[in-house]
């Protein structure tokens, strides 16, 4: 049955594709080999997950305004140059500067008994606490909850914004989006009611003892006070015994600040195309990472798979006929300032772009892309969707791009964000966790490939 099924399938395509003229068939038929040439040379040769032990390991995490930060920038350079592209330049940026400092501590103080440490990191861009910080706690779900309390229940206490990610979703980043806005904005909106701080659940499924950083705001003319994520384990524990002892305090101490600007840069690489050299076509991913881990899957991936990109159509001969360009930018995770300078540069100069393509979300298994563009160029997207069945890579759909590429809406016919499988990926987003032991070469080098042969396809065709 299985077999006469199959052989029905075989039956049904060979009648399609007669229906195509014979001069698309042959062009289908090319296209087909180009791609598996660019998937060839990346499963037997890729360089991305060399290039990513590279950064990561000696490297390591890379903050915007540090000193790791700034050796990203020339290791990046050197890679690209290294690759033998038409031009490598640095765009200057002034980018914000937030050092941890100490590690910080906290710990449950219950009225009667011992204290109990909490698992807990300073938010991004959070005021430390100047000294020890202990106060009583009120628990909420979400920003609604805790305006909605009477003004006695906050004051002088920490918030503690304990709303989990919804396990429902099969996008974990829905979810992530969804539950984000205790993070970015819980310290203002506790600042608001006269609260002393924020503790913020990390956002993550997993239930475990790492705190996972991320960017927050404050608001201007709203007192700064320190935000902290508390691991899920913590977060729980705390909960349950607030329940029983409602007086408890929490001790924190933390010692962050912000220090001035400073100058930084975002990598440029580019071929330059062969018939339509002024038309550009950006692939890239974000070079600088938090401080905790090492910056592996977020987003190092990103970053060694768009310059592969150029390294695949160059090492298969495939030479463009757009002009590609690979960019690392540089503070996607606290400010964008990188993706928003990249954006003001091309308008100031009247380019021309295409599309836009980043890689932001792990080096796992590709999925396929999230497009944004007007339904006629999505139409004209998803029409290459059949060459990418050998290789897994085929949902094209309707959606958010990336951060860093976003500043071009407007400028670019289409927004593309590499999609990969990503329910492990909030694990270890924005912790100690994120490590290059956590990237397995296969997917990474695959995820490549499914880049560059889409690029590819960009250049050939255009939108």
């Amino acid at each position: 049955m299985r077999i006469a099924s199959f052989r029905r399938a075989l039956g049904l395509a060979a009648a399609l594709l007669a229906t195509v003229p014979f001069a698309a068939q042959a062009q289908t038929r090319a296209d087909s080999v180009a791609i598996r040439r660019i998937y060839d040379e990346a499963l037997a040769r890729g360089e991305s997950y060399e290039n990513l032990r590279y950064l990561t390991g000696q490297i390591g995490a890379r903050l915007s305004g540090s000193p790791q930060a700034a050796q990203a920038v020339q290791w990046g350079k050197t890679t690209l140059e290294k690759i033998g592209v038409d031009r490598v330049y640095l765009q200057e940026v002034m980018v914000p500067h937030w050092v941890r400092g100490a590690r910080e501590k906290a710990q449950i103080r219950p009225a009667k008994g011992r204290g109990l440490d909490l698992n807990v990191c300073a938010l991004g861009g959070s005021v430390g606490t100047q000294g020890k910080l202990q106060a009583g706690v009120v628990e909420v779900q979400s920003l609604a909850e805790l305006a909605a309390l009477p003004a006695e229940k906050v004051k002088g206490k920490f918030v503690f914004f304990n709303r989990p990610m919804n396990p429902l979703y099969i996008e974990t980043g829905r979810a992530y989006g969804e539950a984000g806005d205790q993070r970015r904005s819980g310290a203002a909106a506790a600042a608001k009611r006269g609260a002393v701080g924020a503790l913020v659940r990390s956002l993550t499924l997993a239930h475990d003892d790492f705190p996972h950083t991320g960017a927050m705001r404050y608001e201007d003319g709203v007192t700064q006070v320190p935000a902290a994520a508390l691991s899920t384990n913590g977060a729980d524990e705390l909960s349950q015994l607030l329940k029983a002892d409602p007086d408890l305090t929490v001790e924190l101490e933390m010692s962050c600040q912000t220090l001035p600007d400073t100058k930084s840069y975002n990598v440029v690489g580019e071929i330059r195309g062969s018939k339509y050299p002024e038309q550009i076509i950006t692939v890239g991913g974000h070079l600088d990472s938090w401080d905790l881990g090492q910056g592996a899957h977020d987003d190092g991936t990103g970053c060694t798979q768009s310059m592969e990109v150029l390294r695949l159509l160059k090492a298969t001969g495939l030479r463009p006929e757009r002009t590609v360009r690979a960019v690392l930018f540089m503070n996607e995770e606290n400010g964008v300032r990188g993706g928003n300078q990249y954006a003001a540069l091309a308008k100031a100069a009247n380019e021309k772009h295409v599309a836009a393509m980043e890689s932001d979300g792990g080096g796992f298994t590709p999925r396929g892309f999230n497009i944004e563009a007007e339904p006629a160029t999505v139409r004209k997207i998803q029409a290459w969707q059949p060459l990418f069945v050998p290789y897994n890579s085929t949902q094209f759909a309707v959606g958010h791009a990336s951060t860093d590429v976003e500043p071009l809406k407007g400028q670019v016919k289409a927004l593309i964000g590499f999609d990969c499988d990503s329910q492990r990926y909030f694990d270890i987003h924005h912790t100690a966790a994120d490590t290059f032991d956590k990237v397995n070469r296969r997917e990474l080098e695959l995820g490549g490939a499914s880049m560059a042969a889409l690029i590819y396809l960009i250049s050939k065709y255009g939108l």
